[in-house]
């Protein structure tokens, strides 16, 4: 049993985004102690990111400017001489909890298999919440066989071939300050809205961001009561204080844009 383990768990290579994650990369690492090899992209940190990171000698980190999720990612997953078949892909607050270590380490390398769907565990400041809106994604593949494109404000995945699920779950607790969250949203709701008005098939999600306030309001209120975060105290009405935010900005791009167009269909003609 011990043999398998050590032999699965040298078939995966980490491979993180970072980008001023002081706050969180430490805890990342710490969760990462059997891996032999980890890739860093770095977009630019400009706090002590780079200096934690090169205290582990197993760490290799790559810098490249910031365009999009999905660009950082090819390069981050083609072109960063990863050399094992796995690659477990992680932003810097992921944290892999125990139980999905010794899950991963019970796999088989070869297993017909392209890719493992892992679910993820919300905290707010360490204290794990009871639901979240954040959806389980492939975040263990062979390298082989995945790609990935932009859209909205992060970037979609295709595997090529099966996707098994495992039951160990990650756990995502961002330590940053609100500040820098609201400032990523900015440029995230910006691109979402872009992809709202490209993206013409139809879906629950896009027929009430398209009717203001109703995606706001149902974001806040499903969260508190059908996700029970009020059981979570503050905690629980932080995440959805967030939802409630990034859903009031789109909401408002959206106005915004329908006000212009009237605008524009009323102007005098100056000729």
């Amino acid at each position: 049993m011990t043999l398998l383990r050590t032999q699965m768990l040298d078939h995966i290579t980490p491979v993180i985004l970072t980008f001023n994650e002081e706050p969180n990369i430490k805890r990342t690492l710490s969760a990462l102690s059997w891996a032999k090899q980890i890739i860093v992209v770095d977009s630019g940190s400009t706090d002590s990111t780079l200096p934690i990171l090169a205290e582990d000698p197993r760490i290799t980190v790559f810098s490249r400017k910031f365009d999009s999720h999905g660009a950082q990612w090819k390069f981050a997953i083609t072109e960063t001489n990863v050399c094992t078949d796995w690659v477990l892909r992680l932003d810097a607050d992921y944290l892999l909890t125990r139980e999905l270590r010794d899950e991963l380490a019970q796999l088989d390398p070869n297993a017909p298999v392209s890719a493992y769907s892992i679910a993820f565990d919300y905290a707010i400041y360490g204290q794990r919440l009871r639901g979240s809106l954040y959806p389980a994604k492939p975040v263990l593949f062979r390298r082989a066989h995945a790609s990935c494109i932009d859209r909205g404000h992060t970037e979609v995945w295709t595997i090529d071939g099966r996707i098994a699920e495992l039951k160990g779950r990650i756990l995502h607790d961002d330590h940053k300050r609100v500040t820098n969250w609201i400032t990523a949203q900015s440029r995230y709701v910006t691109r979402e809205f872009s992809d709202l008005e490209r993206d013409k098939a139809p879906s629950l999600t896009r027929a009430l961001r398209l009717r203001p306030p109703i995606m706001p309001l149902f974001s806040f209120l499903y969260c508190l009561f059908f996700k029970g975060l009020i059981f979570d105290g503050r905690a629980g009405l932080f995440y959805s204080l967030q939802r409630l935010l990034v859903e009031t900005a789109l909401a408002l791009m959206v106005l915004e844009d329908r006000l212009q167009s009237q605008t524009d269909s009323t102007a005098p003609d100056p000729k």
